[in-house]
């Protein structure tokens, strides 16, 4: 489970382990990607096989601990670790679009059962964002009235849609953007292979966060960079360039590429900005908030992947210099 960064959301529940006084619930936010998931199951796996804590104990979250119990963490069969997340539909692929009150209600029930191993259990809700509103409900009479030694980690992507009730009985950790250089540095181990200026690129695109950045990692990022900067330095006469970007991101089969062209346009916008003098920096703030409003339009309505590839190309193509 890979997890970069956060180092102060570790100390942070580190220190309350080690004081013992771990709230019974605590409110993982942010942006999807940043990594919530891998230090949930991490923080499940270190009180899976750790005791309780020592007085001045120094520990990390990687720390081994027991190693029967961290054998079955790792098989998936540890009976005190649950899970709670979006069950695919009629056995297919799909994932149902909540997380129901009847998977809730299952949860509830084991939490009245002893524990059969260890000092903790741990019950991962990711995301709470897709919670049923009975479930969401029923979840909450839970944290109210929390068993003993259990432990809540509920993932949250929008914590500003939750039930305020939920936040309040959660302590937050908010996890940020990692740093440029961290990123860089982590993306350059994983793939040392790869041009550092491609990596500059991605991590700009990543907006700091590691799972997007993975997720671009292995896209041509600077093949596509080309093509957008190629609309903005030429303006593109008889739209030619802005059919053929129209043609490579629509369709469903071409969804990756379109949200390629979305992760990379606005830092694309930004950097143009830092090239041109301070005169001349309202035009591309003016066309980074139109992508704005196109990408937003585009997810509320059809998401017509052609329609937004060559809006955005139109917006780049306004950036050319003048004849």
């Amino acid at each position: 489970m890979t997890l970069i960064g956060h180092s102060d959301a570790e100390k942070a529940f580190l220190e309350a382990w080690q004081g013992g006084w771990l709230h019974h619930a605590w409110l993982l936010a942010g942006p999807q990607g940043m990594g919530k998931g891998a230090f949930a199951a991490r923080v499940a796996r270190f009180l899976a096989t750790h005791g309780q804590a020592g007085a001045g104990q120094a520990i990390a979250l990687d720390d081994p601990g027991d190693a029967a119990a961290g054998k079955l963490v790792e098989a998936g069969n540890h009976p005190e670790i649950i899970q709670l997340a979006r069950q695919p539909k009629d056995k297919g692929k799909e994932l149902a679009r909540n997380i129901t009150i009847d998977q809730v209600r299952g949860v509830i029930r084991r939490l009245h059962l002893s524990l059969s191993l260890g000092d903790w259990r741990v019950i991962i809700v990711d995301a709470v964002d897709d919670l049923e509103t009975d479930g969401a409900n029923a979840l909450l009479k839970t944290l109210e009235e929390p068993p003993a030694r259990t432990l809540f980690l509920l993932v949250s992507h929008s914590p500003g849609r939750l039930l305020p009730t939920i936040r309040s009985r959660c302590r937050i950790l908010r996890f940020q953007p990692v740093e440029h250089n961290v990123m860089t540095a982590w993306l350059h181990e994983l793939r040392p292979m790869t041009d550092r200026a491609e990596l500059r690129a991605i991590v700009a695109a990543s907006g700091g966060v590691p799972g997007k950045a993975l997720a671009l990692i292995d896209s041509d990022v600077a093949a596509m960079e080309a093509k957008l900067l190629a609309i903005a330095a030429g303006r593109d006469p008889g739209n030619r360039l802005r059919e053929a970007l129209a043609r490579e991101v629509g369709g469903t089969s071409n969804r990756a590429r379109l949200e390629l062209v979305i992760d990379i346009v606005p830092g694309l916008l930004a950097r143009l900005a830092r090239e041109r003098p301070v005169a001349e920096i309202a035009p591309v703030l003016a066309q980074w908030d139109r992508v704005q409003r196109t990408v937003r339009d585009a997810v509320r309505g059809s998401y017509d992947g052609s329609m937004v590839g060559f809006e955005i190309g139109n917006c780049l193509a306004e950036l050319a210099p003048k004849a």
